[in-house]
């Protein structure tokens, strides 16, 4: 058949996914199918019909490696000195000659030869399992470096320290309002400000959102290192930030108490929550009160601390309160998953592992961010301002066939799926049911990933038809591109700039991932032996994975299963025995012993203790 090229994803469970540049569909790729071709990579592969009769594609040539840069180990090779790739999905060792052997090392190897795998040591980053070391591989091992260039510093001490005063003088001047910022505690770089009144029914909103694009010019040395960054990434110990902080937490940020410059998104909204007047402009502010969610929270139960903040947070609550409303009404989904969040101590080990779940603070801050967001971006749209956009397309009928295969087991069925509110009416069925995690995910994984775009294309998840990202300059490129072109700035790469910033912010969630998982199977070490109760949420051929109350997940090995020999039942989303007919299903509650914490793999592994049908589930729904 005719080969197609695309680019590969590879899973840590050791298969991967090919996504054709043309179109259609992404194309599995059995382990003993990859030929050679590493994550992100560019191939030409072709389709195959495998022994169980499902199509299935098979690498013929990698065309473009995705990286040369890998971090990993010092090993003896023989009589040589190798890298062992702390990347699983690399099943080689990488030979190098520029290094003295130093057991238990991590270091940082560029690749020279490919076939065999061969490389020099660029950086030593410490002993395994030494503070912060596995953190900062993991960064190194993405292409990330946390230091900033000297010519980039070097532009930044140059920054000013107080806004300029003719600068204050040519703008329109919103000092005289008790703007606060509301944030979580230990935030630093403070983006958006808001301030709300009711007057006779009717309401006044204020976004304000620090001016990066007054410090930040196009063609300097802190601009190409924004655009190289894309945006900040929040491992789980540090943040990397997308500008120095002279400028994050300094100058850019919304600090309360001094004057700041910002672009402001002031709405007029009327009683059911409609805007039907903006003014979009360059403005001076000077915060009122910087507020956390935790306060924010206690005032909205009635403490009364914030009272010179009451007739904002009053005003912005109602506002939140029909925002939401308009949102349900029009279909948008609510993927409501909590978070999981890891408390480090001052060493960077991991202590407790709590589920971040949003306040109501968060989602009043959220939907004023939301209805500037949809502002700017019609508005860009009437005034035929070149832009960029955040742009959610309708998910693939094939996956949506794979969703329904799946709800079909818990009775349920998108019908048309053509809509948002045809996936938020289904989890609407299960909120707060045994289920409601796994079907979540799985319609999740069904949508389409949001990307940035020069034309815009609607947010399906959202529901909306105009969207964009304005609300966060200081830590993403898109929003000072948009600041841009509401200032009259002329972008001429925007295709670049989209596909660059989309391409960032994939890598910064795939940092994040990672270092969750790292420090999860850091804190469950202490758990081996322990029995513990969870539901399954995934199956494949080798196994399936087990997620626990807490939200670790670990595997449970196929070949660990001696009562049958159990085989792998796509449509079934199970591991199905041929002798007993035993299976076990996505959504089974299990009850597993944790067996071993691999720090070195990222991976928990559980042996299966007892088993809980699934039918209690269903019944349930």
């Amino acid at each position: 058949m005719k080969a197609i090229v695309g680019k590969i994803s590879i899973n840590l469970k050791g298969f991967g996914f090919v996504a054709p540049e043309d179109s259609g569909s992404d194309v599995f790729i059995a382990p003993e199918n990859l030929r050679g071709a590493l994550n992100g990579d560019k191939v030409k592969f072709k389709i195959v019909d495998n022994w169980r009769g499902r199509r299935e594609g098979v690498i013929v040539e990698v065309l473009e490696r995705a990286n040369n840069i890998f971090v990993g180990t010092l090993s003896k090779f023989g009589k040589k000195i190798a890298v062992t790739p702390d990347d699983k999905r690399i099943d080689q060792k990488i030979i190098v000659s520029n290094q003295k052997f130093m057991p238990n090392t991590k270091v940082v190897v560029k690749i020279t030869s490919w076939a065999p795998l061969r490389g020099e040591v660029l950086e030593v980053l410490g002993k395994e399992n030494a503070p912060g070391v596995e953190i900062r591989g993991i960064l190194r091992s993405h292409g990330v470096e946390e230091d900033f260039p000297p010519e980039v510093r070097a532009e930044a001490a140059k920054i000013e320290l107080q806004p300029n005063k003719n600068e204050i003088s040519r703008r329109i001047d919103r000092r005289n309002l008790k703007i606060v910022t509301i944030d979580g505690e230990d935030a630093k770089d403070l983006d958006d400000g808001v301030y709300a009144e009711e007057i006779n029914g009717e309401f006044f909103l204020g976004v304000y959102i620090a001016d990066v694009s007054y410090y930040v010019k196009p063609r300097t040395f802190l601009d190409k290192e924004a655009f190289e960054r894309g945006t900040s990434i929040y491992p789980v110990d540090r943040v990397v930030p997308m500008l120095p902080t002279e400028l994050s937490n300094g100058i850019c940020s919304l600090n309360a108490g001094v004057d700041r410059l910002a672009m402001a998104c002031e709405m007029k909204i009327d009683p059911a929550g409609r805007v039907v007047d903006y003014k979009i402009f360059p403005t001076v502010i000077h915060v009122f009160r910087r507020l956390s969610y935790t306060q924010v929270n206690k005032f909205l139960d009635g403490d009364k601390i914030l009272a010179d903040c009451a007739e904002n947070l009053n005003a912005l609550k109602k506002i939140h309160d029909l925002r939401r409303k308009i949102r349900t009404e029009r279909g948008a989904i609510d993927f409501n998953l909590p978070e999981m969040k890891i408390i480090l101590n001052a060493a960077g080990k991991p202590l407790e592992i709590t589920k971040r779940i949003q306040t109501v603070a968060e989602s009043i801050i959220e939907e004023c961010m939301l209805l500037a967001n949809e502002t700017v971006a019609e508005h860009t749209i009437k005034k035929k301002i070149p832009s960029l956009y955040r742009v959610h397309e309708l998910p693939t009928p094939e996956k949506v066939l794979t969703l329904n295969n799946l709800l079909a087991h818990f009775s349920l069925h998108i019908s048309k799926a053509s809509e948002p509110r045809d996936f938020q009416k289904i989890l609407s069925r299960v909120e707060n049911l045994p289920v409601e995690k796994i079907i979540t995910t799985y319609a999740l994984r069904t949508m389409q990933q949001a990307r940035y775009s020069p034309e815009n294309l609607g947010h399906f998840g959202l529901a909306a038809k105009f969207y964009t990202h304005f609300t966060s300059p200081i830590r993403r490129y898109p929003d000072l591109i948009v600041h841009r072109a509401l200032r009259g700035g002329i972008i001429k790469n925007l295709e670049e700039i989209s596909r660059q910033s989309s391409e960032r912010e994939r890598r910064a969630i795939d940092i994040e991932r990672e270092t969750l998982d790292l420090k999860a199977v850091e804190y469950m070490q202490r758990y081996v032996g322990q029995n513990f109760d969870g539901v399954i949420e995934s199956v494949t051929n080798f196994g399936f994975f087990v997620e626990l109350d807490n939200g670790v997940d670990g595997l449970v090995r196929a070949a660990d299963l001696k009562d049958d020999y159990y085989a792998f039942v796509e449509r079934e989303f199970a591991l199905i025995g041929n002798r007993t007919g035993k299976s076990y299903h996505i959504g089974d509650g299990v009850r597993v012993k944790l067996s071993a914490a691999s720090v070195k793999l990222r991976q928990l592994s559980f042996e299966l203790i007892d088993s809980v049908s699934n039918k209690d589930l269903i019944a349930k729904i």
